[in-house]
Order: C-alpha cells, then sequence, then structure tokens
C-alpha cells in the first residue's frame, strides 16, 4: 500500500493512534479561506479513499489557529475573475464537496471558529460536528450576489429542518454554536481548549469498533435516506450481510463471550 501523501500545500496532515486522521485547514493568514489549491487539495485527499484507506478508521477535520475554521471562499482570489474562471474554481470546490460527503470513512468537523460560507458547508458535509463556545456559523451568499453552491441548500436543510436552513440562508445572518447544536446542525459544543481532545476521543471510539461495520452503517443511513422505506430496509440488509463472513464478526462475538475487549482487523 502506497504511504498517504503528507505534503499538500493548504493542509496539514497528523495520525492519531494509528487509525485517526486529523486533517487541518492551513491557511491561518486568510482565516483558512478556501482558494483554489485548498479545493484541489481538499479533493484529492477525500478522493484517495475512495481507493484505499491508509489503515485508517475515522477522520477530523478542523482550522489552523484561534479564530477561523474556514471563512469560506477566498474573496481576494476571486475579485476580477472572469466568469469562465469563477465556474471553473467552483467546479473544484463541487467536486471536493462530494468526496467529502462520500468519503466512506466516518468524517468528523470540529470547528475551532467561524464558518462562514463555504467553510460552513463544508463542515454540513461533513457526518456530524463538535464546535468550540466561541465557533460562529453563517451561509453569507446571498448578501455577495450569490447563493450556496457547495451542498449547502441541501444538507443545511437535512440537519435543522427547512424552515430553520431558510431563515439561516436567506437571511445571511450569522449564529452561534449554541444556536447550531440547538438546531441540529452541531453534536456537541466545548470550549475552545477542550475541542480537539473531545473530538478525537470520539473519533478514537469510532476506531475501536469493527471498520467494516462503521462504513456499512454509515453507508446504510446515507443511501437510505434517500430511498423508501421499503427499498432502504432492503438496502440495509445487504449492508448487514456483509459482516456476516467476516473475521471481525466472529472476533467480536467470541470477545463478548470471552468478556474481553475485542480487537478488529476490518476483515
Amino acid at each position: 500500500m502506497n504511504p498517504l501523501r503528507k505534503d499538500y500545500e493548504t493542509l496539514q496532515l497528523g495520525r492519531h493512534d494509528s487509525h485517526v486522521l486529523l486533517v487541518t485547514l492551513n491557511r491561518p493568514e486568510a482565516s483558512n479561506a478556501m482558494n483554489t489549491q485548498m479545493g484541489r487539495d481538499l479533493m484529492e485527499l477525500f478522493e484517495e479513499f475512495q481507493i484505499q484507506f491508509h489503515d485508517l478508521r475515522c477522520i477530523v477535520v478542523t482550522g489552523a489557529g484561534e479564530k477561523a475554521f474556514c471563512a469560506g471562499g477566498d474573496l481576494k482570489e476571486r475579485r476580477g475573475m472572469t466568469d469562465e474562471a469563477w465556474q471553473a474554481q467552483h467546479a473544484i470546490f463541487e467536486r471536493m464537496v462530494r468526496a467529502i460527503m462520500a468519503c466512506p470513512l466516518p468524517v468528523i468537523a470540529a470547528v475551532n471558529g467561524a464558518a462562514y460560507g463555504g467553510g460552513c458547508e463544508l463542515a454540513a458535509a461533513t457526518d456530524f460536528i463538535y464546535a468550540s463556545e466561541s465557533a460562529r456559523f453563517a451561509l453569507t451568499e446571498v448578501t455577495l450576489g450569490i447563493m450556496p453552491g457547495a451542498g449547502g441548500t441541501q444538507n443545511l436543510p437535512r440537519a435543522v429542518g427547512m424552515r430553520r436552513a431558510k431563515e439561516i440562508i436567506l437571511t445571511g445572518e450569522p449564529f452561534t454554536a449554541a444556536q447550531a447544536e440547538d438546531w441540529g446542525l452541531v453534536n456537541q459544543v466545548v470550549p475552545l481548549d477542550a475541542l480537539l481532545k473531545t473530538t478525537l476521543a470520539t473519533a478514537r471510539r469510532i476506531a475501536e469498533n469493527a471498520p467494516i461495520s462503521v462504513r456499512q452503517a454509515k453507508q446504510s443511513m446515507h443511501r437510505g435516506l434517500q430511498m423508501s422505506l421499503w427499498d432502504a430496509l432492503a438496502f440495509e440488509i445487504e449492508a448487514y450481510n456483509r459482516m456476516v463472513p467476516t473475521e471481525d464478526r466472529r472476533e467480536g462475538i467470541n470477545a463478548f463471550n470471552e468478556k474481553r475487549k475485542a480487537v478488529f482487523r476490518g476483515r
């Protein structure tokens, strides 16, 4: 297996307990705003997990520094762009967010500060979000003459409901981490100095579970919610049956009966 590339221009990668990857958006001088290169870097990284997992079982995404998770699209880079250049750049962002949403591994956002525009969309594209008490969210695109185009109009209503999402997107008004938790966008709000510790602890807990089981359960929820109930139940059983012939299934049952901690190997 080839090693996972680590020399991304706009990302900092670090492993935790071998099975957890911490991805840090690393443009603090620009509030981690998403330029074309960051879009390419995230797209390449997450598309890689469609091919191989590199022995990873969970991914955490956060921002460098204490002020911003991601301030959205880099408007300084976008100033003066032709229509064609704008659309070409946005195609990269579209492919990037689809790669994150399609990632077979669980992805958790640790939102450490402002998550505005595309930054909010990036967080909403992950499986769930932990946020610092100082985090702020907004989809401000309508104040700039555009609209959310990286999953915001789809992922936000699925998280907070249609009526709340309309209020957020059509006003462009920022909202707090506490509001985001109350509305269902954020799972947990913690002090900033505890954010990574708390998020990585959850990631490690996920990584301790049977990796095939985790991936299949994620897939079943993702796909099933797009189907009718009866089609989704059939899909669930297909996903479930993938575990029956695995070594991990036998290990899990044996460990339970032997009163010991299971050691899952992903096969």
